[in-house]
C-alpha cells in the first residue's frame, strides 16, 4: 500500500474549511415603538399557520398571555376543532366497503353461496351441511307427528294449533255427546303430551 497516494490523502485528511455563515440579520420587534431585537417568535394566529411576529422577551410574554388560537370561534366550532383534532384533522373512512350489506368480511363465507369448482374444500362443505342437517326423529316421536297429521320439520306453535284443532272437532261436547271419536281422541291427546315431554310443544 502507498502512503503517498492522493487518494488515501483526501479520504484521511479533514475537507477543506468551509466558510462560517453570515451573521443572521437582527429583526427589530414588531410591537409597535418597540426599538429591541425581535429574537422569539409568536405565532400569528388561526388561518395564518406557518407565519410569525417577531418580539422582544417582554412582548412575547405580553403576547402569549393574551394569546388565544379560539378568539371569534362560536361553542360548536371548538368542540368541532376538539374534534378532528383527536384525529389530527386528517379524514376517516370505516372499514371495507358497504359495510351493512350481506357478505361483508366479518360476516364470515356464506356456504349456500360459495362455490368450489376444484373441490378443495370438499370436506368442510360436508361436515357443514351434516351438522346442519336436521337430525333424525326417534320412532315415537315421528308416530306422534303422524297421529296428529304433521310433518317432520313442524314446529312448537304448529303442534299447539293442530292439537286445539282437533281437539275441538273430535271431543264428545263438540259433537252432540257422540263418543264414536273417543278412542281417535286419546291418541291425539297421548301424542300431545309426548311431543310435550320432548319439547315439540
Amino acid at each position: 500500500m502507498n502512503l503517498n497516494s492522493p487518494l488515501f490523502d483526501r479520504i484521511r485528511t479533514k475537507g477543506e474549511p468551509q466558510e462560517r455563515p453570515a451573521e443572521p440579520v437582527r429583526v427589530r420587534c414588531n410591537h409597535p415603538g418597540c426599538d429591541l431585537a425581535g429574537e422569539y417568535r409568536a405565532p400569528m394566529g388561526r388561518d395564518r399557520e406557518g407565519q410569525y411576529f417577531c418580539f422582544c422577551m417582554d412582548h412575547v410574554r405580553e403576547y402569549n398571555n393574551s394569546y388565544n388560537y379560539f378568539k371569534g370561534m362560536s361553542d360548536e366550532d371548538v368542540a368541532r376543532y376538539q374534534k378532528d383534532a383527536l384525529i389530527g384533522h386528517r379524514p376517516t373512512w370505516t372499514m371495507g366497503t358497504k359495510r351493512g350489506a350481506s357478505g361483508f368480511r366479518e360476516d364470515g363465507v356464506d356456504p349456500a353461496g360459495f362455490v368450489d369448482p376444484m373441490g378443495l374444500f370438499r370436506a368442510q362443505q360436508q361436515a357443514h351441511q351434516a351438522a346442519t342437517a336436521r337430525p333424525r326423529l326417534p320412532v315415537a316421536t315421528a308416530k306422534a307427528l303422524s297421529v296428529m297429521n304433521l310433518e317432520e320439520t313442524a314446529d312448537a306453535q304448529t303442534v299447539r294449533a293442530r292439537y286445539k284443532e282437533l281437539v275441538k272437532r273430535l271431543h264428545p261436547d263438540a259433537n252432540g255427546g257422540d263418543r264414536s271419536r273417543e278412542e281417535k281422541l286419546r291418541e291425539i291427546i297421548q301424542a300431545y303430551k309426548h311431543l310435550r315431554s320432548v319439547k315439540l310443544a
